[in-house]
């Protein structure tokens, strides 16, 4: 996950935001994006996450991803309520929303 400058969101309503839907990454430039086989770019998920048409850790579970987000946002020196914010939507995303209930 790479560090967003927060002003490169600010004339943007959050709601006009698409985010990853498996790690929460705001999608605001095609740089970010994921690729399809055929190079094309993924608008549900981030390059982090996704690339050439499959997921880059598909064993990955959201306990993991959840580690993972907090890692990365407490490295970017990022506020404990915006971490906190990113960690409670990540089961609501795509790839973790059936996921959770799963035994």
């Amino acid at each position: 996950m790479k560090a967003i400058k927060l002003n490169s969101l600010k004339n943007n309503n959050i709601e006009d935001i698409q985010f990853c839907q498996s790690c929460g990454v705001p999608l605001n430039s095609n740089k970010i994006k994921g690729t399809e086989d055929n190079g094309i770019k993924n608008n549900e998920y981030c390059k982090y996450c996704y690339e050439n048409s499959h997921f880059k850790n598909p064993e990955m579970n959201l306990d993991e991803m959840k580690n993972n987000v907090k890692n990365k946002m407490e490295q970017l020196h990022l506020p404990n309520y915006m971490v906190q914010k990113a960690l409670n939507i990540l089961p609501a995303l795509k790839r973790w929303k059936n996921k959770q209930f799963v035994i």
